[in-house]
């Protein structure tokens, strides 16, 4: 197969159509020779954070030497991002291969595999042929029954901030999610976790008791933001002192110092990493789409806050680094998603907004969003186009004024191509 082709027959086996649980990439997985029990690995399960925590992991890491692969979704531009060794996306004609060898096992099951672990076996083997030292895999939704959890006993298992997301599929409730969530905790394991949500801690703290896991959670007190503007963040973590990395919002200290958080365990099990390492991995770290600067005149931001926890740290970062200021909001938002919180957190900050359809057949329709931000007293008008939006909301804002879009990381996706397209 080519790329393309992969890509083509990844998609047409939709995971809704089947019901959750590990049997069928347990299966997959066997008939490919069990990759994922050569492979040792950092898994990381959260509701938001996953992706910037992934990203400084895996620039430490590879400052240290090692070869490090990072399995990641959704992806904003192209389905490569999702499988990287060093950063190098997975190239076509490596998809294509791993995938003829994907499909054959796929087909030869009673029970088809679905998209996305059809993704993780593709991933696994792509991971053993580059002779991974450490793959950073990232749960595609809750942990429990997601394809991710058929590995074994990791590294380390990392539980991001928690929140409310996915509540129609994991449970109504803080505690059943975080029980999903815990799901990746293996007896005998070692789990780091970003605490400050007491239901969910809760859960976290039980599940490593019975599961006989070490248990540490970020100890915040320890973390000094010394400057946060469009440039990045300084800070401290105690004891490192200078710690500067490119990206911007105020979540991304918190994420980092996570991510040093599980550093340090890993020491503690032998990893050689340097403190140099740790310097120069957070200053070359890169996370597109999540505050993102994509210019300055006129300021453009662009944030995958796609839940109301996301928009929370999304509303928060704009206050801290732009007090008073008003914003053009290009907006698009799942239908599945808790629409009414995430705007009644925009809201005070909007001059207008631009409304689009992202690009899912979840997709809230544009004229229901804009009726429920008439609700709350923002004018808005929906676009038919990306390309129209930005045009549109940039023209609104004028030289002097300031866009940011939001809302899902597949409209994410889509503004970030069509900005540099333009250009």
């Amino acid at each position: 197969m080519t790329g393309e082709e992969a890509i083509a027959y990844i998609w047409t086996h939709n995971w809704e159509a089947r019901a959750p649980g590990l049997g069928r990439i347990r299966e997959l997985l066997r008939r490919l020779g069990d990759p994922q029990k050569e492979l040792k690995f950092i898994h990381v399960a959260g509701t938001n954070g996953k992706g910037g925590v992934c990203a400084c992991l895996a620039s430490v890491l590879e400052a240290a030497g090692c070869r490090v692969g990072l399995n990641t979704s959704p992806h904003l531009e192209r389905f490569s991002e999702r499988v990287r060794v060093n950063g190098e996306e997975i190239p076509d004609e490596d998809l294509g291969a791993v995938m003829d060898r994907v499909r054959p096992a796929a087909e030869a099951m009673p029970e088809h595999p679905t998209e996305f672990e059809l993704i993780t076996a593709a991933a696994f083997l792509h991971f053993l042929e580059r002779r991974c030292d450490i793959v950073i895999l990232e749960t595609g939704l809750g942990g429990a029954l997601d394809a991710s959890n058929v590995i074994e006993v990791p590294e380390l298992a990392v539980l991001t901030a928690m929140g409310l997301d996915h509540a129609a599929i994991l449970g109504p409730t803080l505690r059943d999610i975080a029980a999903a969530k815990a799901g990746i905790i293996k007896t005998g394991g070692t789990v780091v976790s970003r605490g400050g949500c007491s239901e969910a801690d809760e859960v976290f703290r039980r599940v490593c008791r019975e599961r006989g896991a070490a248990l540490t959670e970020l100890d915040l007190s320890r973390l000094t933001v010394r400057r946060l503007d469009l440039e990045g963040t300084a800070f401290d973590f105690d004891p490192w002192e200078g710690l500067v990395m490119p990206l911007t919002g105020e979540y991304q200290a918190e994420n980092a110092a996570l991510a040093l958080t599980a550093l340090e365990l890993l020491r503690e099990k032998g990893w050689n990493i340097p403190e140099e390492a740790v310097r120069r991995g957070l200053k070359t770290v890169r996370w597109p789409g999540r505050f993102e600067v994509l210019s300055r005149d006129p300021v453009f931001l662009l944030d995958g806050a796609h839940n109301a926890h996301g928009m929370r740290a999304a509303v928060k970062s704009l206050e801290a680094l732009f007090p008073g200021r008003r914003w053009t909001f290009l907006l698009g938002i799942l239908s599945d998603k808790d629409a009414g919180e995430m705007l009644d957190l925009l809201a005070p900050l909007a001059e207008r907004a631009f409304v689009l359809r992202p690009d899912s057949p979840r997709a809230m329709d544009p004229a229901a969003l804009r009726a429920l931000l008439a609700e709350r007293g923002v004018e808005a008008r929906p676009c038919a186009s990306v390309e129209e939006g930005l045009r549109a909301a940039l023209a609104a804002a004028g030289r002097d004024g300031a866009v940011c879009a939001l809302g899902s990381l597949y409209l994410c996706g889509e503004v970030r191509s069509a900005w540099f397209k333009r250009r």
